[in-house]
């Protein structure tokens, strides 16, 4: 239990880090910038939908999912996308989470687990990633049909702003050398808001906010709680649930449940939960739980943090 509590620290540490760098990249208008690429290349309004879903896709593999619902939803609802930018925010937010180990905490948890490197991890995962990417967009545009269509805005692209494109490159490069997670965001993040003030693009007290401290201190609770039950007779049955061995069978056995336990108690947790008993059948088991979980998420407010946070940056109100 205490390695357990130890590894969800350092990954709530990173989360802190990396949305403190994902607010100053938006600050210093790198976001801006990649919204109004998108915009002014997709000029046709049936692909802008696209464009814009693969962006979201990728600023969830690099950034993680909350920079996604926190900071890229309301760009894509600036670049006159509505509705439809405000679900591809939250569905890839949670199902192009699967790629990296670093897109979603629930991945850094259970990557270990996996005993596969960064690159590995990416390797297996790419498949799964194309696909729910690909389906999410699919989806979202069929429900969308209805709606008026896109109307990119006019005006200038922005440039790209060089120091926290830079800033990112560095990062992801120092995550795929094999380095602590929470200590690459940490100096990332430590790097990129010291520009960001020293060139007044935000301030110590905007950055300290995007920390979301309480929120930080919330997670690691609720996980201890779950570490908790995961010792009582409650939590036996809920890990005897997944199934065991490898086939096809059992792994989509295992994605199922995960995903029911992921949005009843959310998916970090979940995580936390079912990984004993998903490592026991080996790598592809952690994979299965791991698509469960993220992919999975979608289902219900409570399924992840990016839900929530999707929430509270206005993406809900935009859906109707």
């Amino acid at each position: 239990m205490t390695h357990d509590l130890g590894s969800l620290v350092e990954v709530v540490g990173f989360l802190v880090a990396m949305t403190v760098l994902g607010r100053a990249c938006a600050d210093e208008g790198l976001f801006h910038a990649w919204g109004g690429l998108v915009a002014r290349v997709s000029r046709d309004p049936r692909r802008l939908a696209v464009a814009a879903g693969l962006l979201a896709a990728g600023i969830t593999v690099v950034l993680t999912l909350d920079a996604t619902v926190v900071l890229l939803t309301p760009v894509l609802l600036a670049a006159g996308l509505g509705r439809r930018g405000s679900l591809l925010s939250v569905r890839l937010a949670n199902s192009a989470s699967t790629l990296l180990p670093i897109s979603n905490l629930t991945n850094l948890l259970a990557v270990a687990a996996t005993g596969w490197t960064f690159l590995e991890f990416a390797r297996v995962m790419l498949p799964v990633w194309v696909v729910g990417v690909a389906a999410e967009i699919a989806i979202v545009t069929w429900w969308c049909r209805r709606d008026p269509p896109p109307v990119p805005p006019s005006g200038p692209v922005p440039a790209t702003p060089l120091v926290p494109a830079g800033v990112v490159i560095a990062v992801l490069f120092g995550l795929a050398a094999g380095e602590k997670p929470w200590i690459v965001a940490t100096a990332g993040a430590l790097l990129l808001g010291v520009h960001a003030v020293a060139t007044r693009a935000t301030t110590g007290r905007d950055l300290l906010v995007a920390a979301n401290l309480p929120l930080a201190v919330l997670v690691i609770v609720w996980g201890w709680v779950v570490t908790l039950v995961a010792g009582t007779p409650a939590g036996d049955w809920i890990t005897d649930l997944l199934p065991h061995g490898t086939t096809w069978t059992a792994l989509v056995g295992i994605a199922l449940v995960s995903m029911l336990v992921a949005n009843t108690i959310n998916n970090l947790p979940a995580t936390l939960l079912l990984l004993p008993a998903a490592a026991a059948t080996g790598p592809v088991g952690v994979a299965a739980l791991l698509i469960g979980v993220n992919v999975g998420a979608n289902l219900t407010a409570v399924g992840s943090l990016a839900n929530l946070l999707w929430r509270g940056a206005g993406g809900r109100a935009s859906v109707g």
